[in-house]
């Protein structure tokens, strides 16, 4: 039960449908597609697409999306890869020849072919009970109409102003006398409306072939890239259902999208976490934040190793999600001190530090749950707006890499490395939360905090969401506020180099289906402008 005298707020509760998002207008907009006869998945979609108006920073139509979906009554688990490809034009030499030695995050050469279109018109063809035209409907309002910008928002469009600086076109649409929108402000975008309205009349193939296509393929070679309507009429079905990956964890079944994502990340630092006792001492003590971060440390040691796309690199999932891979990870942890060093981490130092991202879940009243995350990587992507079609384009290229031999090399038609990662947990063969974290890299650690915060330590849906966050990142240890000094003290004390940040790391949501009780139980990260609603 929560302390009332302290700010905060209860999870929600509901018993015949909800959805939770980052922005209320989202959660809105899922809430009315359900009552005009849509389900889960409609409602996903639609709430996303608002969001990709409404937090152009985070995500777009420009970008990338998986999705985990439970259909009621089946005991299965459907899931989305929504990730682009990189063009045909895009090789190691021609980068080099274009005189870049790494990956630059505000590059055409980072941009891939965005996959959230392909994805969106699969899902709903396969799954979705309204058409496309009505479910983008709300978005495209809302695009044409504008909307205030919110606190959040607002305070990434700050840090990503002078992304946003570099190309005239942007500056144009995104700085408003030259300056960021500030809270309050409306913000307008006449022509991601038509294309939404475009893509809602003509499906997907308006998005990869004609005016659209060729509107971004010209404003990417225009900035140096390789891109031709030929790469993105390519695009058209870049995105495929693929099968999940899943582990058992304290009686639970929890799934995640397989590689390019990085969803086993949660599997394997869940199945070393398993190896481990609860901590008597509780959720913030020394003892359990310690242990989670050298188990992170482990995972994303591996994940720089092997994770790639795997149409082009062998990923060895069931080894590094094995029972005997997380004992033999658990013994080189020690509970009294940090590991001084790894084995060789891959390009752990190279990783981009600050990616958006937005995640929502709905859950319809005959019981389908939807667990659904669209990005444009970093803030604001790559900050290359194609002018006429409104599409900001994502930056998710910047995950490859230029050495020969690499799993992330970049390659034609290769997918990145991914880290957006919708979760999922089942128990009997049914669904009982879809869930996520968002965050960038921190997803994997911000999934198994919230997941042990509330299976293991008890917390409900909000506190576990509320709850103070911390992340190994380069060699620190990135503490939240909220973690007490005598904590932080220690830690350090054991060899961990702890640093306050000032970004919170990421944001969640989630939606507990009580099924004895036929409650549903929402929450929703503070750490970002959203809200979970139910009726």
């Amino acid at each position: 039960m929560r302390d009332f005298h302290i700010p905060g707020r209860s999870a929600v509760l509901s018993t015949h449908a909800m959805a939770a998002t980052s922005m209320p207008i989202a959660t809105l907009t899922a809430l009315d597609i359900l009552r005009q006869g849509g389900n889960a998945m409609d409602a996903a979609i639609a709430a996303c697409a608002v969001l990709a108006v409404v937090e152009p920073q985070s995500t777009g139509i420009g970008g990338d999306c998986f999705c985990l979906y439970a259909p009621a009554g089946t005991g299965q688990v459907v899931a989305m890869n929504g990730s682009g490809r990189a063009p045909a034009g895009a090789t190691p030499e021609k980068l080099r020849a274009d005189g870049l030695t790494a990956m630059v995050n505000t590059s055409a050469h980072s941009v891939t072919v965005p996959g959230a279109v392909s994805a969106w018109e699969k899902l709903n063809k396969a799954h979705g009970k309204l058409s496309l035209a009505q479910i983008l409907a709300p978005a495209a309002k809302i695009a044409e109409e504008g909307h205030p910008v919110h606190a959040r928002v607002a305070h990434d469009w700050e840090a990503g102003a002078g992304k946003l600086a570099r190309h005239e076109a942007t500056a144009r649409h995104f700085l408003k006398d030259g300056k960021p929108y500030a809270v309050g402000e409306v913000f307008r975008q006449p022509a991601l409306g038509r294309t939404l309205r475009a893509i809602g009349e003509r499906g997907a193939r308006a998005f990869y072939e004609g005016e659209i296509a060729a509107d971004m393929a010209a404003t990417l070679r225009a900035a140096g890239g390789t891109h031709t309507e030929e790469d993105f009429a390519a695009g058209l079905d870049g995105a495929e259902f693929v099968t999940p990956i899943q582990s058992k964890w304290r009686g639970l079944d929890i799934f995640q999208c397989p590689p390019n994502g990085s969803g086993l990340l949660v599997l394997q630092m869940l199945g070393v976490l398993g190896e481990c006792a609860t901590p008597e001492q509780g959720p913030l003590s020394t003892e359990r934040l310690h242990r989670h971060v050298e188990a992170a440390r482990l995972a994303y040691r591996d994940r720089d190793a092997f994770v790639a796309d795997p149409a082009q690199v062998d990923v060895p999932v069931a080894k590094l999600t094995s029972p005997d891979y997380a004992k033999q990870l658990r013994a080189l942890i020690s509970d009294e001190a940090a590991m001084r060093e790894l084995p060789p981490a891959g390009m752990a130092e190279m990783l981009p530090k600050h990616k958006d991202t937005v995640y929502l879940c709905v859950v319809d009243a005959d019981g389908n749950a939807c667990s659904f995350i669209n990005s444009l990587f970093e803030g604001f992507g790559s900050g290359i707006l194609a002018e006429k079609s409104g599409v900001m384009l994502h930056n998710r290229g910047f995950g490859f890499r230029l050495q020969e031999g690499h799993p992330n090399c970049i390659a034609p038609g290769k997918r990145p490395m991914h880290t957006i990662i919708p979760g999922m947990v089942m128990k009997d063969g049914r669904a009982i939360m879809p869930y996520g974290v968002m965050g960038g890299h921190f997803q994997p650690m911000g999934q198994t905090l919230f997941l042990t915060n509330h299976f293991e330590f008890g917390m409900d849906v909000q506190a576990s969401l509320d709850f103070p966050r911390l992340f190994p990142y380069a060699g620190k240890v990135q503490i939240e506020r909220g973690i007490p000094t005598e904590v932080i003290d220690r830690l350090n004390r054991m060899g961990h180099a702890c640093e306050m940040i000032d970004k919170p790391h990421g944001g969640g949501q989630a939606i507990l289906i009580d099924h004895q009780r036929g409650v549903l139980m929402g929450g929703s990260d503070p750490r970002k402008d959203g809200c979970a609603l139910g009726y």
